[in-house]
């Protein structure tokens, strides 16, 4: 019997198909421009951009543009490429541009997609940025589709780990610029950074493509960016207190296996407590005594890497170093560390050099850095199943778009047996039985331990396959392109396909490339008519075993579990069925299996037993898929929660990092600090009286003594002010008149022995590095808050609201400790050699690594490898305000007034500047 919901959707139809029938006018009227497209030369066709940059000018929108533009798109990408788009590919164009989410199955060309609105957002000349999820798919893409914007008239650049801060500008000057999510926010942190405008590398975040946004956008949502430089070594304490743990008993923590946490228990606590005593390591007698608070961080840490993290599945040692492993991909993670001395407690365990902690010097989560962009679209073949996110955090709609081909593969049933050894016993019958039809097998894993497992099991029975997991990741792209060959058996964990489909027979260009390579190995170098021979015998080849593979029933993919995320399971089903090819999915479960060990299995494995399930037999049907869709629906909603309630912590973080990145990019374009610098000495006197002599207060109340002491320590000055009291009448306006007289003096006297030109050096040198160093200490002190601040809700008040509080104290507490240092600073300054300008370079900072931080469960926290500090800008409007409607300027409402230029009047109506008034430090 239909559901009302079902019923309704076949009558009405549902609203994603009520969302693409408005596209329907728009790829006839593309497709009506065909014939007269096709029929201009090469140099009429590369014209078109100029003329539309033209009409653009002239007050036309990029939406009037659209089906000349993706006609002309269509016609370049068939002459150089020789692809010619669909009309689904179309809609997906259009949805891109739109700022949504296009939802497109694996092999219906997302990357050829993405070039029509691409070309479209590049023409206003302001950058377009497109997100690839690894540097060989930016260089790929870069390379491959840079042929059809170059021949259009475009410019192509690529961001690669490597370049240095003069060739990342470079590339960003481009009209498009191919790069991952890592270096695009490592670059606009880096921007941040810099003494120097002239040296920032990004100049803008107009319009972004993400490809696999939701691998991007939700997956590595929860791991902030972070630039951090190391601090002392204590690898001496992390191998000292690593001795502990292996002592511990089984009662003596509690582990947590769904939330990824340990914790000591009371036993467990005075067992500790004991061992570290008797090692000399406790001060006092307890744990928990305020001088012991590292020893409990070391304690955790190593509690955690010996019972939470385990070898070949979180992380793996190679050539000496713990190189962890990402669980949404099964990739090795080079170079990335976990932080908080997480990392260091899991070298200690693994016996291999322990590398030094860090500090954090600058940070960002993805979901704040792509909102910085005016329009932000994205692409992915699972993101339907997280569309309540992507709207909920960036304001982005998911559009599903249908297949150019209808889709044939067969989804079956999941089969769920008692044991993983009855389940793997299934797995190889399986696989034997299509290895002998020849039917190409894709195998998936969820870790790269149990697709060991399953390949040694496969090699005792003499069944030939390829193994593709984080290990032997070289030959990724080898190993996927000729997964389709029939018979063929490939186990992979989560990364299977990133980037490169599955072809049924095989991949001819993959095929061609490794027969060179061979020649050249041999001493060969084939001459083109040979190279073309060969390429039509492969061609032949693949045209054969293709048929044979599709005879066959095309490509079989079997999950040996299921994942936390429907999304996962999605992918490896998706790599089936490309392009309307028949094809075949099913899971094997067992109740051993992580998912279903922790969403209570023991009441299921009752229940089989009192059904008489024999050994060897599974149980098929609907209802159990239906219950594992529900499961896997919890844990993501819970993870969805978990992710929204990190980024209301991290939006209060944000909106100060908005405010000091800003501040500190117009100090960069202020040529002149002068007034600012005064600004700011006149706001310490403030300060000093204000705290002296409080308000309403006699003479016999006034701390006199202090502020001489401050204003002496502050502003190298000896005055009088104990004197000053004795004076007849005197007030405290008369007080704060001659402390403002003597310094703004002394300020002057120490400009004309400067110099103006070194004085206006010396202020911006000094401003920018104080402001740098405070804004890392404050970053860290509200990292510790951030961490203690959930302890607020068993006193019955909220942790968020706690935070804004307590962080906005702090920040205004670092902004006046900012005032009173660069103001000290500057007046005990003393002109070492005269002809000397001081360095504005920051080459005595430590050196620099950027890492990916977890900082609620530390569970995915990584760092990535050294780097010089470098590049990236910011500014521009969230994704959301590409929706909001101009507004008039509110006097009384700073938030209508936009970008205000520091020495323009202030929008509030007082007749000062900016800088003197709301944009004031």
């Amino acid at each position: 019997m239909l559901s009302f919901g079902t019923l309704a959707t076949k009558v009405f139809g549902s609203s994603n198909d009520r969302k693409l029938k408005k596209y329907g006018p728009v790829v006839e009227a593309i497709n009506a421009l065909e014939p007269d497209v096709s029929a201009l030369s090469d140099e009429a066709l590369r014209a078109r951009t100029d003329e539309f940059r033209k009409r653009l000018a002239d007050g036309e929108t990029l939406d009037d543009l659209l089906p000349e533009a993706f006609a002309t798109v269509r016609e370049a990408a068939k002459r150089t490429l020789g692809q010619r788009h669909f009309d689904v590919q179309l809609i997906g164009g259009m949805v891109l541009h739109e700022g949504r989410i296009a939802e497109m199955k694996t092999g219906e060309g997302k990357t050829l997609v993405a070039t029509l609105p691409v070309y479209l957002n590049a023409l206003p000349g302001k950058g377009v940025h497109v997100v690839t999820v690894n540097d060989y798919l930016a260089k790929r893409d870069a390379a491959w589709m840079g042929q059809v914007y170059e021949f259009l008239g475009l410019t192509v650049g690529t961001i690669e780990h490597e370049l240095n801060d003069v060739e990342r500008k470079a590339q960003y000057a481009c009209d498009v610029t191919y790069g991952t999510n890592n270096e695009y926010g490592f670059d606009y942190l880096r921007d941040n950074m810099k003494y120097v405008e002239s040296e920032m590398v990004q100049r803008g975040h107009a319009y972004a493509i993400v490809d696999e946004v939701d691998s991007i956008l939700i997956d590595e949502a929860r791991t902030p960016l972070i630039i951090s430089g190391p601090l002392d070594d204590r690898s001496d304490f992390y191998n000292t207190i690593d001795v502990f743990i292996p002592k511990l008993k089984e009662e003596d923590f509690e582990l947590d296996e769904k939330t990824r946490q340990v914790t000591l228990t009371e036993e467990g606590n005075e067992h500790i407590e004991q061992l570290l005593i008797e090692a000399g390591l406790l001060k006092g007698d307890s744990l928990y005594d305020v001088e012991n608070v590292s020893v409990v961080h070391h304690v955790q840490q190593a509690l955690r890497a010996h019972k939470v993290f385990q070898r070949d599945r979180d992380y793996i040692v190679k050539n000496g170093e713990v190189v962890l492993i990402d669980e949404f991909t099964g990739r090795m993670m080079s170079g990335r560390r976990f932080s908080e001395g997480l990392h260091q407690a899991l070298e200690a365990k693994e016996h291999v050099d322990i590398q030094p902690e860090n500090q954090t010097f600058a940070t960002i989560t993805f979901q704040n850095y792509f909102r910085l962009y005016e329009k932000l679209g994205g692409m992915t073949g699972t993101a339907a199943t997280e569309a309540e996110e992507f709207m909920d955090i960036y304001g982005l709609d998911v559009i599903e778009v249908p297949t150019n081909r209808p889709m044939s593969r067969a989804d079956e049933d999941d089969e769920v047996y008692r044991t993983a050894k009855e389940k793997y016993e299934a797995i190889i019958e399986l696989i034997r039985d299509a290895q002998k039809r020849g039917q190409p097998m894709l195998v998936g894993t969820t870790s790269i331990e149990k697709s060991e497992i399953l390949a040694d099991l496969l090699t005792k029975r003499k069944v030939p396959h390829n193994v593709l997991n984080a290990r032997y990741h070289e030959q990724e792209a080898h190993i996927v392109a000729q997964a389709g060959v029939p018979g063929a058996v490939t186990i992979a964990t989560n990364m299977a396909g990133r980037g490169t489909d599955i072809q049924l027979g095989g991949n001819p260009e993959m095929r061609l490339e490794s027969w060179l390579a061979e020649q050249h190995e041999k001493g060969k170098e084939p001459a083109p008519e040979e190279i073309e021979k060969k390429r039509t015998e492969i061609e032949a080849d693949i045209a054969e075993k293709k048929k044979q593979a599709l005879e066959a029933g095309g490509l079989y993919v079997i999950g040996t579990e299921r994942h936390e995320s429907r999304r996962i399971d999605n992918q490896l089903r998706g790599r089936s069925g490309r392009q309307g090819d028949p094809g075949a999915s099913r899971f094997f479960l067992s109740l051993e299996d992580d998912l279903m060990r922790i969403f209570g299995s023991e009441r299921m494995d009752g229940m089989l037993q009192a059904l008489g399930l024999k050994e060897g037999e599974a149980i098929v049907h609907s209802w159990i898929n239906k219950a594992l869709e529900k499961a896997q629906g919890k844990v993501e909603a819970r993870n969805f929660d978990i992710r929204k309630n990190l980024l209301k912590f991290d939006n209060v973080m944000n909106d100060q990092r908005k405010a000091i990145f800003e501040q500190r990019r117009e100090l960069l374009a202020d040529t002149d600090l002068n007034e600012t610098i005064a600004e700011m000495r006149r706001q310490v006197v403030d300060d000093l009286v204000a705290e002296a002599i409080p308000e309403k207060s006699y003479p016999e109340q006034w701390d006199l003594e202090s502020l001489k002491e401050k204003v002496g320590g502050i502003f190298d000055l000896d005055l009088p002010i104990t004197d000053w009291a004795d004076e007849e009448g005197i007030a405290e306006a008369e007080i704060h008149e001659r402390l403002l007289k003597a310094t703004d003096e002394a300020a002057a006297k120490k400009a004309g022995q400067f110099g103006a030109q070194t004085m206006r050096q010396l202020e911006r040198a000094i401003l920018l590095q104080t402001l740098d160093g405070l804004w890392r200490e404050h970053l860290v002190t509200l990292e510790h808050l951030r961490q203690v601040i959930g302890l607020r809700g068993y006193g019955q008040r909220d942790p968020l609201n706690e935070f804004k509080s307590e962080s906005f104290t702090l920040f205004e507490q670092m902004l006046a400790r900012l005032r009173e240092a660069v103001t000290g600073q500057l007046m005990h300054a003393e002109i070492a050699r005269e002809a000397e300008a001081p360095s504005l370079d920051v080459a005595d900072l430590p050196p620099m690594e950027v890492h990916h931080i977890d900082p609620n469960t530390g569970e995915d926290e990584f760092a990535l490898e050294a780097v010089d500090m470098g590049s990236a800008q910011g500014g521009a409007a969230s994704a959301r305000a590409r929706k909001a409607v101009p507004v008039a300027v509110d006097p009384a409402d700073p938030s209508t007034w936009g970008k205000v230029q520091r020495n323009a009047p202030c929008p509030c109506g007082s007749g000062k500047k900016y800088k003197h008034c709301h944009g004031a430090f």
